[in-house]
């Protein structure tokens, strides 16, 4: 049996001296899409940094694809096959649309590369040519997700994909990872957007004050209407 992408266990990581992930257990299995949701705090974007190598446990285990990794840095994880598209997107705006593509590449044979990226984006397409900065806030999106998708990563983490995006355009992202998720592409998706994280995700982490609260189905999730009510104010 393979190993699965993503391990998280016992996971406890500061900032200073205050203790914000306290615990923190989550698998991504192979070819598997699953949702970390939470209010704002609830330690989301911190379990994101520890795994992604931007901020070093005190205690757990982090293991990509079988690989323990626990507090190595950025560029190790980045190495063993591990790409982040970044809450806020950060884009180079000073480089083309072609230009952030190609500084991210890792070619692979079968792999993305500009033309893979551009069929799933088209509108990416018809803007090539165009710098960063010059692009619409949805297209921002399409764009770090299509540059994290240029190092060819066994594993994808997107941090708060849908932020700042209006409903439509929130509703195009959903639709790209779902089409990313049947790519076979093992995703970890953190989110706030309800909607979206439960449409992406085939399994969903409910996460309140550095804990995990609630782990099952989206179905299970909706039949869970206290945990919805306790921890996501829905």
């Amino acid at each position: 049996m393979s190993a699965p992408a993503l391990e998280v266990q016992d996971l406890h990581a500061y900032y200073g001296e205050s203790h914000v992930l306290q615990g923190v257990d989550l698998v991504v299995r192979p070819g598997e899409a699953v949702a970390l949701i939470g209010r704002n705090g609830a330690g989301k974007t911190t379990t994101i940094s520890a795994i992604a190598g931007f901020l070093r446990p005190r205690q757990g285990t982090v293991r990509i694809n079988g690989r323990n990794l626990t507090g190595a840095p950025a560029h190790w994880v980045a190495r063993a096959g591990v790409a982040l598209v970044p809450q806020g997107r950060r884009i180079f705006g000073d480089l083309s649309v072609r230009e952030n593509l190609a500084i991210a590449g890792r070619p692979a044979a079968n792999g993305w590369d500009e033309a893979r990226v551009v069929e799933l984006f088209p509108s990416l397409g018809r803007r090539l040519g165009l710098r960063g900065d010059q692009l619409s806030g949805g297209e921002q999106q399409m764009l770090a997700v299509g540059r994290a998708l240029m190092r060819n990563p066994s594993l994808l983490l997107l941090d708060e994909p849908s932020e700042g995006l209006a409903p439509m355009l929130v509703e195009e992202v959903g639709e790209t990872l779902v089409r990313l998720r049947a790519t076979g592409l093992p995703l970890l998706l953190v989110e706030q957007n309800l909607g979206l994280a439960t449409r992406v995700g085939q399994r969903v982490h409910v996460m309140n004050k550095g804990t995990i609260v609630f782990t099952g189905t989206p179905v299970e999730l909706a039949a869970a209407r206290d945990v919805e009510a306790r921890y996501l104010g829905v």
